[in-house]
């Protein structure tokens, strides 16, 4: 027994001596690769390029999880390489991202799910002064929601994308997995702070396990799980990371009514993405003649051209009582020159027609 454990020991030993040779041998490349970002960074200093590149990030992300296939699941892949792009464009100069405040929100995590550590952050009140902050130069890229797999679009990002100037360059999806939090037992819970969606999402467990609660409702589940900790007998639905950052005991988690729940996030800045990849979207938005045939029409425009739309949804327009206005999401990007004849085509069945922006798709996990 004890010479088996001897040669264990060694075999064991054997294979952390080599992990520490690859480890050297990784810390090298990375430092080579560093260098490399580094005078990148200069060469678009020099040119006025954005250090933000989302179509050259994507095209990286597959081609490293084609060569990585089978040693990692994509996911793992793409997590390693989110920290290795976030500290390479730290190196050229760290872009500053707001999202809906405080910090620990879903927009605070989908923010640090695309842009890694290493950016500079900058919270938000409220989803329209994201883009505000980055409107009036505060911050380099805004994190908005768009939409939500069971309470639908997110109306005031809409309504605010129509005005902006700014462009879609990214987008992100993001696991929203709900938990009840507090520094209390729940039995001794007195009032529930939430964001309307989420408190939305909970409703069966709200009225399930906390009947006769009083549920506030605030502007973020950041605030929420913030205010949970300045009374007692307080409780907030927010993110396990809003527990730790605020240290709030998790007293039920997965509260969510529907378990695939996922919230899709808008990157937003002063342009689309820099250049097709052929695999992109395109978002536009429209007001058409109150004329019969016509939104059939326009839908005809794209089916001629072969263009797939992905997603169409109606809002009220804020300039015109039963006015709408048309969201739609299509594939391909804004720069190609077939999209660009689709919509000078479509801008004749419209009142006005405006592209929100053009970005990579996310690579299939």
């Amino acid at each position: 027994m004890a010479e088996d454990q001897d040669v264990v020991g060694r075999d064991l030993e054997a294979l952390r001596r080599g992990i520490d040779d690859l480890d050297a041998e990784i810390v090298e490349l990375l430092s080579r690769r560093a260098e490399l970002s580094r005078r990148v960074g200069a060469l678009k200093q020099g040119q006025g390029e954005a250090v933000f590149a989302p179509a050259r990030e994507a095209e990286l992300l597959e081609r490293v999880i084609r060569l990585g296939a089978g040693a990692l699941r994509p996911e793992r892949w793409r997590a390693i390489y989110r920290e290795i792009l976030s500290a390479s464009r730290a190196l050229q100069r760290p872009p500053r991202i707001a999202f809906l405040g405080p910090r620990a929100t879903f927009g605070h995590q989908a923010a640090l799910q695309r842009f890694g550590a290493a950016a500079e952050y900058v919270p938000a009140a409220t989803n329209p002064d994201v883009i505000g902050e980055v409107e009036r130069g505060a911050a380099d890229f805004g994190v908005v929601p768009i939409e939500n797999s069971t309470e639908g679009p997110v109306g005031e990002t809409q309504d605010r994308l129509v005005e902006t100037e700014l462009k879609v360059c990214d987008e992100v999806t993001i696991t929203v997995a709900h938990c009840l939090l507090a520094r209390c037992a729940v039995e001794d819970v007195r009032t529930v702070y939430s964001h309307p969606q989420a408190a939305a999402q909970c409703r069966r467990w709200i009225a399930q396990h906390l009947p006769d609660r009083h549920v506030v409702h605030v502007a973020s589940t950041g605030l929420a799980a913030e205010r949970a900790t300045q009374e007692p007998g307080a409780a907030a639905i927010a993110t396990r990371l809003a527990g730790e950052h605020f240290e709030l005991d998790v007293l039920a988690s997965n509260i969510q009514d529907v378990s695939n729940n996922y919230t899709r996030f808008w990157v937003v800045g002063p342009r689309m993405s820099e250049r097709p990849t052929g695999r992109d979207k395109t978002a536009i938005v429209f007001s058409i003649r109150d004329v019969i045939g016509t939104l059939h029409d326009l839908a005809g425009v794209f089916a001629d051209a072969r263009i797939n739309l992905s997603a169409i949804q109606s809002r009220p327009s804020r300039r015109k009582a039963w006015d709408y206005v048309f969201f739609v999401e299509l594939l391909g990007h804004a720069a190609e020159p077939h999209v660009q004849a689709a919509l000078r085509a479509a801008e004749q069945h419209t009142v006005f027609l405006k592209v929100l922006g053009a970005w990579p798709l996310q690579a299939e996990s």
